[in-house]
């Protein structure tokens, strides 16, 4: 796996960022360089959410959930979605099925 050279964000998780809080979108941000650090430091999920990797981290006093894969032998990270957890992967589940 060689260095993340470019980072694709999904409308999705382009809309979801948007509607997050100045300080909510700077621990993103903060998860974001984690992620690029180490591409393995999320948990990969099975069944129809395969290949895809969820990456825990804390916004506040909420636990916040970013999905991302990684494509092009490790090249590019693709952004999928970011939120609470309510929901959050039934909603993944339909976008990346869509």
């Amino acid at each position: 796996m060689g260095q993340i050279a470019e980072v694709i964000q999904s409308p999705l998780f382009a809309r979801q960022k948007k509607k997050l809080k100045e300080k909510e979108q700077r621990g993103l941000d903060e998860a974001v360089r984690a992620i690029m650090a180490d591409p393995a430091v999320g948990s990969a999920k099975c069944g129809d959410l395969q290949g895809v990797r969820v990456y825990k981290y804390r916004s506040g006093t909420s636990q916040m959930l970013l999905a991302y894969e990684l494509a092009d032998n490790g090249t590019t990270l693709h952004l999928y979605a970011v939120g609470r957890h309510e929901n959050f992967y039934r909603d993944l589940s339909k976008y990346i099925h869509q």
